[in-house]
């Protein structure tokens, strides 16, 4: 049987209206990338962090030299005015099998609904055969009103024959979310579908698309000037859950050459 510890960290502060951003690893860890980037320029603050016996049964070493748990962590960012309050999800970590990655959806909706989120985003990659120069954006979810906003903003949203399944956290919560009446959609970047390519390039064509939306005025030249620590991080953890896992990541094939995996 699964457990969960959410530890919370200082009061839960009263939030506006907030919309909940999802970025945990994936193909291209391009919701991931984008995540973090927004967490450290708003200089979001850390509310909760979720371990569980879900998660990889290993621990990570730092560059501190100490060991520190799989987890999952949620920030959130007040802006006051009219602006909408952020509320952002990143780990380093997806649950471990699909019954542990529906309980885990539950749960993060649970939390999701008593901070008073009414609008979820999930962000995740598209894996191509060969690294796009241009990376295009796409976007679906469970609300057709919510998918116009973001085609106005040159979100395409032509995926059926195109991309496969949504796997993961990033899928489930769209649909999970339906039957609590919470819109949510996903935006899915064009990668590089190889285990080991880091997706910048798309994390930064979300994140344009992000700062038009939300307001954000996050400067996104900068995600490229920090291309190689954050390389670095990412790829040494990716190669410390391959080590646990045994295996690498795994891509479910739709037509032509374009895959997805959350």
């Amino acid at each position: 049987m699964s457990t969960w510890r959410i530890d919370h960290t200082g009061r839960k502060p009263k939030l506006h209206d907030p919309v909940l951003i999802e970025g945990l690893p994936g193909i291209g860890n391009v919701g991931k990338v984008a995540v973090d980037f927004i967490i450290d320029e708003v200089k979001a603050v850390k509310c909760l962090e979720i371990t569980s016996s879900v998660f990889p049964n290993a621990v990570f070493v730092t560059e501190e030299n100490v060991v520190e748990l799989p987890k999952v962590e949620l920030y959130y960012k007040k802006r006051g005015g009219k602006e909408r309050d952020l509320l952002l999800m990143a780990g380093d970590v997806q649950p471990i099998d699909e019954d542990c990655s529906y309980a885990f959806s539950e749960k993060i909706l649970e939390l999701a609904a008593a901070w008073g989120a009414r609008e979820i985003l999930t962000l995740g990659g598209i894996g191509l055969s060969q690294i796009p120069k241009h990376p295009k954006v796409y976007c679906t979810g469970n609300s057709p009103a919510l998918i116009k906003e973001y085609t106005a903003l040159h979100a395409k949203n032509q995926l059926y024959g195109v991309v496969g399944p949504i796997i993961g956290v990033s899928g489930l919560l769209l649909g999970l979310a339906e039957r609590k009446k919470i819109k949510a959609a996903a935006l899915l970047a064009e990668t590089f579908g190889h285990p080991m390519y880091l997706g910048v390039k798309g994390a930064k064509e979300i994140l344009k698309i992000l700062n038009k939306s939300l307001h954000l005025k996050i400067h996104t030249n900068k995600l490229e000037g920090e291309i190689k620590e954050i390389e670095s991080q990412m790829l040494r953890r990716s190669e410390d859950l391959k080590m646990i896992s045994g295996k690498g990541a795994k891509a479910l094939k739709g037509k032509g050459d374009v895959n997805y995996i959350g």
